[in-house]
């Protein structure tokens, strides 16, 4: 499919920066006089000028001579007679002074943040988001406390991430930025007292999800708890040496991962003890996994003032510039034995997601230094969303919802209508890529928008509607793990949503085997990003709903919340399972949703793939 048939055109970027064009009345006329042949041609003889003075003339006689009789606009409104007054001084003539006014200054449109009362309150329901951040903690610190994950129906917990107690410090910087001070100290002394010696006792641990979920959110609650803004948060827990020496020991041992590799793609599995790492059985590594580690180890090289940690990591995509591509897209599997990819599978559901939002976060990351080696990234990042939206990008029937396809067997194979909630972080990565972090008004008023952004823009919102109607289209108003879409070419008619109520019933296709849902985030990630930079509203409300939905399905009573078997019956079915990433993405993201813009802006900081925010070079200091 064509990029072509997207409905983006110039004219909105022409018709978007217009509006933000400002131009004196003076200036508009002196134009018109300067550009007018008509005046060059009246002034040059003496006729022209005798007529223009005596018009001139004609003009003053009239403006001194009928003047209204009526007392001013405030003394009609003192007497009750507003728009008699209003008339009066219409037909009674024009007063001189107000041919010179300046025109009624409009008042400024206000933001969803500054309306208060007339609609939603937004206050409230951030309240509503934290209390549940509250049960969630309350769950597992009863029951699971030093575990990775609870299992809050058996009321136990489980390691499946290592042992490192994974919930304990994805969930400690949603707690900073909350202010929920109780969780900041429980969380923060449990840091101090045991994870270092665990990082040094524990086994095999994935290089990927033990670098975005522990080593990022140890660099995050550093950086929250080193500066005075990003955090709701006094003064809780250790000092922030604390975290910063954790991350170091674990990162050195992280560090395996890349020396033990012949290539500079990393083998996929460390032993923290010895320290030494190795490749999964099949001898391959995930692209995403080996791509998504560079934020974190790119601000902890900063923060210690050691590049050994940047080089190792940045070599990887310096590698990945180098190997064939197809339109920026690349295949989900890499060998680290041989550095080249493996196979044709090309998605950016799992195994393949973070890949393309590294590449522009870490181009982000460094600030103002962006401009100068790493423009490849960005480069590749732009090549890459083009590669989407001319070979991924498809629209259902009958309804027309735009969404992310994949090609299983490479780009001569068939195309797949197969969409994984996964892919839902796109819409807000691409939102991201087109403002840099600003919002769209400022973005369009300051001419940083070209064409290719815009139809990003455009684009990433139409996927935020598919992703949410993902959630509307079910029983339960929850998002299955995948998605298929109904094409010309695809078609099951008896696998939907189970919302008979909603428009895009015939459109979303949920096979019985993908109908879970895990509480992940990646939509309301988006709702988050786009709420931000568009201000829109609606994405705040589609967040609400969401939420709403995991309040009445997922939330149990005795603590935490769990993951669904079926989101297309009721009541659904639990799973006994609560991700690290339901405390540490997806409240954080709603929270962030429903508060003020202000509070950890987009053009000062990075969200992490498990969304630890990373501060953006220059932009934020430390205390």
């Amino acid at each position: 499919m064509s990029s072509k048939s997207l409905p983006y055109s110039n004219k909105d970027i022409l018709y978007d920066n217009a509006k933000f064009r400002h131009r004196s009345v003076f200036k508009v006329i002196n134009q018109t006089l300067l550009a007018s042949k008509v005046k060059h041609h009246c002034t040059s003889c003496s006729t022209g000028k005798f007529l223009a003075l005596l018009m001139i003339f004609g003009i003053a006689c009239l403006l001194l001579t009928h003047t209204s009789s009526t007392g001013s606009f405030s003394d009609g409104v003192a007497n009750g007679s507003r728009n008699d007054t209003y008339e009066h001084n219409i037909s009674g003539g024009i007063r001189f002074g107000n041919l010179f006014r300046r025109a009624p200054r409009l008042p400024p449109q206000l933001t969803p943040d500054q309306i208060g009362s007339s609609g939603p309150n937004w206050v409230d329901r951030q309240e509503n988001v934290k209390k549940a951040f509250i049960h969630a903690w309350s769950g597992y610190k009863r029951y699971a406390m030093g575990f990775d994950e609870l299992m809050p129906l058996s009321k136990q917990g489980v390691d499946g991430l290592g042992g490192l107690g994974a919930t304990v410090v994805d969930a400690l910087d949603t707690a900073m930025i909350m202010g929920v001070d109780e969780v900041v100290s429980e969380a923060g002394s449990w840091i101090e007292k045991h994870l270092s010696s665990r990082i040094s006792e524990k086994g095999q641990v994935n290089l990927f999800e033990t670098t975005i979920r522990v080593l990022g959110g140890l660099l995050s609650a550093y950086h929250l708890s080193s500066v005075n803004q990003g955090t709701n948060s006094t003064r809780k827990g250790p000092e922030p040496a604390v975290y910063l020496e954790t991350a170091k020991n674990l990162a050195d041992r992280l560090l395996s991962g890349f020396t033990s590799s012949p290539t500079a793609i990393p083998f996929g599995d460390v032993v923290l003890r010895e320290p030494s790492a190795h490749p999964a059985p099949d001898g391959l590594s995930s692209t995403s996994e080996v791509s998504t580690l560079q934020l974190e180890f790119n601000y902890l090289s900063t923060v210690s003032n050691d590049p050994k940690y940047t080089v190792a990591a940045m070599q990887v995509l310096e590698h990945m510039k180098t190997l064939p591509k197809v339109e920026g897209l690349v295949p989900i599997f890499i060998n680290p034995n041989t550095g080249e990819f493996s196979g044709n599978n090309i998605r950016l559901g799992s195994r393949g997601d973070s890949y393309y939002e590294y590449l522009l976060k870490v181009w982000l990351q460094k600030g103002p230094n962006r401009e100068s080696n790493l423009t490849y990234l960005y480069d590749m990042y732009e090549e890459a969303m083009k590669g989407v939206k001319h070979r991924l990008v498809r629209k259902s029937i009958p309804n027309g919802l735009v969404f992310i396809g994949e090609l299983p067997y490479g780009a001569e194979g068939d195309f797949s209508p197969k969409m994984d909630h996964l892919v839902c972080f796109l819409a807000g990565t691409l939102a991201l890529g087109a403002t840099k972090g600003v919002t769209k008004e400022k973005a369009l008023r300051d001419n940083l928008l070209n064409f290719e952004d815009l139809e990003n823009l455009n684009l990433a919102e139409d996927l935020a509607e598919t992703c949410f109607q993902m959630y509307s289209v079910t029983s339960t108003g929850l998002a299955p793990e995948i998605a298929y879409f109904h094409t010309e070419e695809y078609s099951d008619g008896h696998l939907d949503g189970g919302n008979k109520s909603s428009k895009y019933l015939n459109d979303i296709i949920i096979k019985r085997a993908d109908r879970h849902n895990l509480l992940r985030p990646e939509t309301v990630e988006s709702l988050f990003v786009l709420y931000r930079i568009t201000e829109d509203p609606k994405y705040r409300e589609w967040g609400w709903h969401i939420f709403e939905a995991f309040e009445k399905y997922t939330r149990v009573d005795t603590g935490g919340y769990s993951s669904l078997d079926d989101v297309t019956t009721i009541p659904p079915h639990k799973r006994d399972k609560m991700e690290t990433f339901f405390l540490g993405e997806t409240l954080k993201y709603l929270y962030l949703l429903f508060g003020d813009s202000s509070h950890v802006p987009l053009d000062k900081y990075v969200f992490n793939t498990e969304a630890h925010p990373i501060p953006i070079e220059g932009a934020t200091k430390r205390v």
